[in-house]
């Protein structure tokens, strides 16, 4: 009912429009892109696209002056005389005279610094008068690339259809084109709602918009601005340690408001900084409008090559406030020479400025989608839509939905699908893909000769996978089903193993999914895996060290898990394991060949006749809660999408129990938790932190598949973008435990904040990591070390490797070294 109710105001509203629609150019033809057009007084407004076109929407023509706002060009005001619905008026804009003669210029007192002295003492007082209010919103965003080429390091460029039916021959073109219509609610400093009325994505009619006024809010009344970094704004309070300040010029507005114009000069040119302009309204000190440029590698994102936000402040004679009307975002970005660029363009209108809220106004719903919001027809957008389409979006719009039809109708897929699903000879040892686009299922067949599965271990030699799996999916329904299986061979001990998968997504709104498997398998004795296969194969073949330690598993579990309230997720498992213990088969590798591994007994690493254990069953229950406090969400008609609120921590339950057991020393009980937590420092960087701690309960006899293994290192290469839950030097197994313990791994990463102000260090423009981790357990001396290191390293754009010093104690005993990350090898496992 609240949705009808809401869209029958909106649709009376739009039909008793009045509409002033024209083109806007300067006193050369030349069209104007982006001008603020807005009724005075009033807050209907809107901006001119890139062909310098505009359109207004008015209550009545006739009643007020039409105002044309611009950078750099003279405020036009114009009376439209009262007359028909629809009115033509076509806009020239004449050069702004700025002058700055009425300023002395003192090089010892730069006039420029007591204007921005004077904007940040008036910070709070500008920004208070918008703390609170609402607002219609509209935004249209593009994504286009340049020279894309086929294939990339010889990977073919996947495209969905509807993003590569508008690339030409030389792989230019829209990628995405979408656009939006909201009401927005606000209260500072972090209460937010949004209802998304409308929602267009070319050439994809069950799409919704990702344009929306969450992401896009940026206050440079705040002190930083989040862009992957904390960028910090030129009237922060402490702004004055990363800007100079030029004063340009000055004009007068046409309320006859005196308007500053400020260059804004980074200091530093690694700092988290913008660079560009910066207008200020004498007197009142408010922000007139933004135009400034943030460079890629300034913001730790050195794909993207600069992006240029542009804001403009219209103001209200009746209220005295200046409310921002208008916003741009647009960006270049480029890899492997490819150029990719974006266009944002945002509206804000209406606004009011109610002097409270009703306490249920906001919550944990950051956004919600009307239920038709992505089924309104072209003539609600041509009626609603405040920025006029350039031809090269009417022409995407087109050509996209009118191709949606044919490229979802059953004869196309299936044309499609009986290309991309030949079948060739070599598929049997290459592998082999079949899918069914209109009935969405697909299969896939890993093929015999499936060598990106290809490691060694000393226990199988080199071993090899191959499987076939089977999927399907209703996205709109948020179902989805898949069943696999994998096969695996060990060369050296020759033996076969297989085990079997299935997983079932009942939907998208609380994600509950009932997931199993079963059969024999190598593990790992610590169950996290703290050694991949990757990199276990390379110090075996190369450097004969032996770190992974397995043993044989042949399992039947089930799984089930949902979010049974508002961030809080719930899963069980139960299942049976019968565990055989393994011994090496091979002492083969590529060097070091007089050299020999050690055991697979993590417990005696020199003994290769005694096995780690005993062969045992057992039955195992889990009951694992995950906690995100205050967590957001964005609900759409097809699911629902959590957002982790940064100010709170995360925190996991668990309780596990065994039960069943061949033998009852196997039997016991465990309760663990932790507790994970990002301070953010502003733009003085992020400190991480994951306690966990946990107890078991008889289990003086256990099996030590059962202790509680921590997460060592002692190949000296880290895989993972932080090190929150490893200990760098620590060996696998050497402090394992079946009685209480408590691990803590800090990490502070300074974003720049340090190393962009250490002279030739920040050339590498590289970010500092200080680290601290500790472990406790009875019956033996705590186990701590420390790391320094630079992340955020590499050549060019591509910043993939980090390097700490670690030094470790434990018991009077000291060790130091060095951990190369390569977080690329995220991807190879």
């Amino acid at each position: 009912m609240r949705n009808f109710t809401l869209f029958s105001f909106l649709f009376f509203s739009i039909t008793t429009f009045s509409q002033i629609k024209g083109t806007i150019t300067d006193d050369k033809g030349n069209p104007l892109p982006f001008v603020s057009v807005f009724e005075e007084n009033t807050y209907a407004g809107t901006t001119s696209n890139e062909q310098g076109k505009y359109q207004l929407n008015v209550k009545e023509i006739g009643k007020n002056k039409i105002t044309f706002q611009y950078l750099g060009f003279k405020t036009q005001k114009i009376a439209v005389a009262a007359g028909s619905k629809t009115v033509t008026l076509d806009i020239q804009l004449q050069e702004e005279s700025f002058a700055l003669n009425e300023v002395i210029i003192d090089p010892k007192n730069n006039p420029a610094n007591a204007i921005i002295k004077n904007a940040i003492a008036h910070k709070k007082e500008n920004s208070d008068k918008t703390e609170r209010y609402t607002a219609d919103f509209y935004s249209k965003g593009m994504f286009k690339v340049k020279d894309l080429p086929k294939k990339i390091l010889g990977k073919k460029v996947e495209l969905g259809d509807d993003m590569a039916s508008n690339l030409d021959s030389t792989g230019t073109g829209i990628l995405y084109l979408s656009e939006t219509i909201s009401k927005v609610s606000l209260e500072k400093p972090n209460k937010f709602k949004e209802n998304i009325i409308a929602s267009k994505v070319s050439g994809n009619n069950r799409g919704y918009s990702y344009n929306t006024a969450a992401l896009s809010n940026y206050d440079f009344y705040d002190n930083t601005l989040d862009f992957d970094v904390k960028l910090i704004s030129p009237i922060a309070d402490n702004a004055f340690n990363y800007y100079k300040y030029k004063l340009e010029s000055t004009f007068y507005d046409d309320n006859n408001q005196q308007i500053y114009k400020i260059k804004v000069i980074p200091k530093r040119d690694k700092e988290p900084v913008f660079e560009g302009y910066i207008y200020i309204v004498d007197d009142s000190f408010a922000i007139y409008a933004i135009d400034l440029d943030i460079k890629g590698y300034r913001m730790k994102n050195e794909f993207t090559e600069i992006m240029t936000l542009k804001q403009s402040f219209s103001y209200n004679t009746k209220n005295k406030i200046w409310s921002k009307n208008a916003q741009t975002l647009s960006f270049n970005a480029g890899i492997f020479g490819v150029k990719f660029s974006g266009n944002f363009n945002y509206v804000y209108s209406n606004y009011e400025f109610p002097a409270s809220f009703e306490k249920k106004t906001f919550g944990n719903e950051l956004v919600a989608f009307d239920l038709n919001a992505n089924k309104k027809d072209d003539a609600f957008w041509n009626e609603i839509r405040p920025i006029p389409l350039t031809i090269e979006e009417s022409s995407d719009y087109a050509k996209k939905d009118s191709l949606q039809t044919i490229r979802k109708s059953k004869k196309y897929t299936d044309s499609i699908d009986a290309k991309n699903n030949k079948f060739k000879v070599w598929d049997i040892l290459m592998g082999y893909d079949y899918k069914n686009t209109f009935k969405k299922y697909s299969f896939d067949y890993k093929g015999l000769l499936n060598i990106s599965s290809l490691s060694f271990n000393t226990v199988q030699g080199f071993n090899l996978d191959s499987g076939f799996s089977f999927k399907k999916w209703n996205e709109e329904e948020g179902k989805s089903t898949s069943i696999s299986t994998t096969f695996n061979y060990g060369f050296s001990d020759e033996r076969f193993r297989a085990i079997g998968e299935f997983s079932h997504r009942f939907n998208t709104i609380n994600y509950a999914t009932i997931w199993g498997s079963g059969g024999t398998k190598t593990a790992q004795f610590n169950s996290a895996e703290p050694i991949s296969k990757f990199i276990n194969s390379i110090s075996s073949l190369f450097f004969k060290d032996n770190y992974m330690k397995l043993y044989n598993l042949e399992f039947a579990e089930i799984n089930y898990g949902q979010d049974i309230a508002n961030g809080i997720n719930l899963t069980g498992k139960i299942g049976y394991e019968q565990r055989k213990p393994l011994l090496n088969t091979t002492d083969y590798s590529f060097f070091k060949k007089d050299d020999i591994y050690s055991s697979n007994n993590p417990l005696a690493p020199n003994d290769f006749t005694t096995p780690a254990f005993d062969q045992h069953h057992l039955f195992k229950a889990l009951l694992t809660t995950k906690i995100n406090f205050g967590n957001k969400y964005i609900s759409r008609p097809d699911g629902r999408f959590n957002f982790k609120d940064d100010r709170y921590p995360t925190v996991y339950l668990a309780f596990e129990k065994t039960f069943a057991a061949s033998e009852k020393k196997y039997e016991y009980e465990r309760i663990g938790a932790s507790v994970q937590y990002d301070l953010s420092l502003g733009n003085k960087g992020l400190l991480g932190t994951n306690f966990r701690g946990g107890k078991f309960f008889n289990a003086e006899n256990i099996s030590f598949i059962d202790y509680r293994h921590f997460n060592g290192n002692q190949t000296h290469i880290g895989t993972s973008e932080r090190y929150l839950n490893v200990f760098n030097m620590m060996p696998y197994y050497s402090n394992s435990t079946n009685d209480s313990y408590f691990e803590m791994h800090t990490e502070y990463n300074d974003t720049g904040f340090i190393m962009n102000k250490i002279p030739l260090l920040n050339l590498l423009k590289s970010t500092m990591n200080i680290g601290f981790h500790a472990l406790a357990i009875p019956d033996k001396k705590p186990y701590s070390e420390f790391t320094i290191g630079l992340d955020n390293l590499g050549f060019g754009k591509f910043k993939l490797f980090r390097i700490d010093y670690v030094h470790s104690y434990q018991g009077g005993i000291q060790q130091n070294g060095v951990v190369f990350g390569l977080k690329i090898l995220n991807a190879l496992d």
